[in-house]
């Protein structure tokens, strides 16, 4: 059955959890306070790079069950769900800044439907949903925690095919009814109380986050002892209990989420009284990651990189996204930048110079007159670049493969010295 749905907020979140919902069928407002973004989403145009979001933006706004206006109060007024996706910050301390998501609960509190229930689906601290109650000031509306589990990159497809629903809610009657919204998914669906379900958000991405930070410290052992941490790995995946998801070494991790929810994780026990050691040993780890990459390239080139002409594949955090936000493969070239590396970065999601980074056109003028090449993010098409023509166009042919992408073999062949990580 459909429902009369406003989502406040059209980032990755807002946008994403909008066009999967008209796509179920439902009637689906989404609200912004940037009034030319909501402009250009009217016009179709999409402001993020996310696989299948276009699409269902054009398919929910021909079917007239998706729409966009400006300000969250001209959208929740007949809704009888509010989804907040607004931002959530991270503060000099490490917890999230609450403000925006209780702006906009005060700015449509007065005008929301009776009986309407507010669903928080941007990711918030144990204790949001009473913050926002109180925010609303409606005695007769229901706030429950809705957690989302989106992937950049494979958001649409994340959104449509959970591995499960969260529900947290104090009103039994209120999370029967938001089940109701995820009819035809095939999934579970939890239900528990609010701070269950916010804290599952946390855990979650701060359990992925540890796997990624173990398999890298793993990466570091394999180099000093000899082993291939490609095999290593996947020797560990083949165990059911551990699995193959996210045991692959790289440069770091990063991103809109897992730096922000690490750090909140940290910072929410702290405040209940709880030092999360191990949690913070895993973000320790991460920043140690950063520089064992600089000081693999730095090894590179010969001990010194002032001066030195480097290239880079990769701006974005992962493929598949335009997102940069807390990119370990920025994070990398600025440290190199400021030892004195020239760089030159490419990427196929970015087509300007950003943060002081020379952005070039295609993968082989990037490497024009470089001493070395680094391979930064995971995308495909790397894979598939002439290394011949590559090493044509660099000064040395000098590879640091911090994704371990590309072919070791082709590479040697193409007269490459090559290093991964975690591979003798």
């Amino acid at each position: 059955m459909a429902s009369k749905i406003a989502v406040i907020g059209t980032g990755y979140v807002g946008l994403t959890t909008g066009a999967c919902l008209a796509h179920m069928g439902h009637d689906v407002v989404c609200a912004d306070i940037d009034e030319a973004k909501v402009d250009a989403l009217n016009s179709g145009e999409i402001p993020i790079l996310e696989d299948g979001l276009e699409n269902l933006v054009v398919e929910g706004r021909r079917a007239g069950r998706l729409r966009f206006v400006v300000g969250a109060a001209n959208a929740v007024g007949d809704r009888e769900f509010v989804y907040l996706c607004v931002p959530t910050p991270q503060g000099d301390d490490g917890s999230a800044d609450l403000s925006y998501i209780e702006a906009a609960a005060r700015e449509i509190g007065p005008v929301l439907a009776p009986e309407a229930i507010v669903i928080n689906k941007s990711t918030v601290p144990v204790g949001s949903t009473r913050v926002v109650e109180h925010a609303l000031q409606r005695g007769d509306v229901s706030v429950v925690s809705n957690p989302e589990f989106l992937r950049e990159g494979s958001a649409v497809h994340d959104f449509l095919n959970p591995d499960r629903v969260v529900i947290g809610a104090v009103d039994q009657a209120a999370a029967i009814r938001m089940a109701g919204l995820y009819i035809g998914l095939t999934a579970p669906i939890m239900v528990t109380d609010p701070a269950s379900a916010e804290t599952i958000k946390y855990a979650s991405n701060a359990f992925l986050a540890t796997k990624i930070s173990f398999v890298n410290a793993v990466a570091a052992v394999c180099e000093a002892v000899g082993a291939d941490v490609n095999d290593v790995v996947l020797g560990m995946g083949y165990d059911r209990r551990i699995g193959q998801e996210f045991l692959k070494p790289g440069p770091g991790w990063g991103g809109s989420c897992f730096p922000k929810d690490t750090v909140a994780l940290v910072h929410i026990a702290e405040q209940a009284g709880y030092d999360f050691r191990l949690l913070k040993g895993v973000v320790d780890v991460n920043n140690e990651q950063f520089e064992r990459v600089v000081r693999k390239v730095v090894a590179a080139v010969g001990g010194d990189v002032a001066g030195r002409h480097i290239a880079a594949w990769g701006l974005t955090f992962k493929a598949r996204t335009d997102d940069t936000r807390m990119s370990p493969a920025i994070e990398v070239i600025k440290r190199l930048q400021a030892l004195g590396a020239e760089v030159t970065a490419y990427d196929p999601a970015i087509r300007m110079d950003i943060e002081g980074i020379t952005v070039a056109p295609d993968a082989i003028t990037a490497c024009k007159g470089a001493e070395l090449l680094m391979v930064l993010t995971e995308w495909d098409e790397f894979k598939w670049v002439d290394l011949d023509e590559v090493g044509q166009q660099m000064t040395n042919r000098r590879l640091v493969d911090t994704r371990n992408l590309l072919d070791r073999s082709r590479a040697q062949v193409s007269g490459f010295e090559y290093q991964g990580i975690g591979r003798s």
